[in-house]
């Protein structure tokens, strides 16, 4: 039969054919066209984290109301002074303060909003960031810029680097795993591996339903059994080798029939990993209801399985992108995901898990802190707030600062690049040399920029 396989097309077509009965396939991280390498290079140095939670708020949360307390907004309120007055996406009025309390928490004391009464438990745990700033306050190459390291749609995601570097830990689920409601067919974007393998980039899941075949498309096969896609795979790997042997090695096909391997085995491990009716009613309860419940939930369950990078998104859409009717929106916006995220700092701390897993909070973007629309925010990008907890980060400590207003970073700013330099440095990588070479040159995560933030390393 591999006769009649003659040139790379048709090869490509046969695979193609043959691997009709696999069906997950469809559902795997990718069908490799570019070599793959699933244990990755290794890491540089001892890492002190294995795998990272992006717990990602699209649409930018205002710091002022969440962990960056700014009393002057009260004292100036309606007011514009000059360092205020900073260009933004639209134009905006004067200061508007933030209607919500703070309160000192943990031993650190670290001030938290009244807003998250659930994860202000676990303040000790954290360190947060009040000073990162990017380049566009535009939603579209914010989102690049946060998750690819760039406003520029051709590079790869931070996932992607991720498992270019350390590769999987478990063949039998993708090592990059997005959850997003809903059929977000925009953002995938957000998720390519673009010039690296393509088995590196990210495995969409529509986490809306707790039903895993209806999360994971094609999860079971319904015309063959296992033991006939067995044979299957075995066929093909056997064809793959006699038209090699002659015609010269192609790592691109091996990595494709790899890819449909891990595809056979998600038939069986995903039916379980996604499957939130084996956790207790108590465990499930402690999540609260809701995607992002669920999200936070399936994090756990998955990063304790070996899979590298989870991103959970709140929304599908801009949920936190208000640019009107701003404070009472931000009360349920918050009410939906401190629940969710507590139980899962609790449970991460239980089970061991948050001492190497890195946990990480935050948008694309900050709010200003003048008004728009008379009752809502404008994007920011000049200062906004994440955190990030576990996985070597000091907790119980805050790390730069924001002008009197919480309008630009001024203190020990922190460029995403020096954020993205810094995860890898956890991972055990040195975003420097972490590099691929692509059309002629080197390309990193950070470009030519970053630095590693080592104040807030164990």
């Amino acid at each position: 039969m591999s006769a009649h396989i003659p040139n790379l097309w048709n090869r490509r077509h046969a695979l193609a054919g043959l691997s009709g009965g696999l069906g997950l396939v469809g559902a795997a991280a990718a069908m490799a066209e570019d070599a793959a390498d699933v244990n990755g290079q290794g890491p540089h140095f001892a890492p002190r984290a294995k795998r990272v939670i992006h717990l990602f708020m699209n649409g930018g949360p205002f710091q002022a109301d969440l962990f960056d307390p700014k009393p002057m907004l009260q004292k100036y309120a309606g007011q514009r002074p000059a360092s205020a007055d900073l260009a933004t996406e639209r134009p905006t009025g004067g200061l508007l303060p933030s209607p919500f309390r703070f309160r000192p928490c943990g031993e650190s004391g670290t001030p938290v909003s009244n807003l998250l009464p659930q994860l202000s438990r676990h303040i000790d745990d954290i360190c947060v960031l009040r000073s990162l700033h990017a380049d566009n306050p535009n939603h579209g190459p914010a989102l690049l810029q946060m998750n690819n390291g760039t406003i520029l749609p051709t590079r790869p995601s931070m996932g992607a680097w991720f498992l270019y570097g350390l590769g999987t830990d478990n063949a039998s689920l993708p090592g990059y795993v997005v959850l997003c409601p809903g059929r977000p067919v925009r953002f995938s974007i957000l998720w390519n591996s673009a010039f690296l393998p393509s088995s590196h980039q990210g495995t969409y899941i529509n986490h809306s339903k707790i039903d895993p075949s209806k999360m994971v498309p094609w999860l079971t096969n319904d015309r063959w059994s296992p033991e006939d896609q067995r044979r299957q795979l075995d066929l093909l790997r056997q064809l793959d080798r006699e038209v090699q042997s002659r015609q010269g090695e192609d790592a691109r096909f091996d990595a494709r029939i790899q890819s449909m391997e891990t595809a056979f085995r998600m038939q069986f491990q995903a039916s379980e990993v996604f499957d939130l009716n084996q956790e207790s009613k108590q465990a499930r309860d402690s999540y609260g209801a809701g995607h992002f419940a669920n999200g936070c939930l399936l994090a756990r369950r998955m990063v304790e399985r070996g899979v590298r990078f989870v991103q959970v998104y709140y929304g599908n859409g801009q949920p936190w992108d208000t640019h009107s009717n701003h404070d009472s929106a931000v009360p349920k916006l918050c009410q939906n995901i401190d629940q969710p995220i507590a139980a899962l700092m609790d449970d991460l701390k239980q089970r061991g898990l948050l001492e190497d897993t890195l946990v990480i909070w935050g948008g694309e973007f900050g709010r200003t802190p003048t008004s728009e629309n008379g009752n809502g925010r404008d994007h920011n990008h000049h200062g906004f707030t994440m955190w990030m907890a576990g996985g070597g980060i000091k907790g119980g400590m805050t790390y730069g600062e924001t002008d009197d207003f919480g309008f630009k970073a001024e203190v020990d700013k922190v460029h995403v690049h020096d954020m993205h330099a810094t995860v890898l440095h956890l991972l055990g990588l040195d975003h420097e040399r972490l590099t691929y070479r692509h059309a002629g040159r080197d390309y990193r995560l950070t470009d030519v920029y970053g630095r590693v933030v080592n104040e807030i390393i164990v």
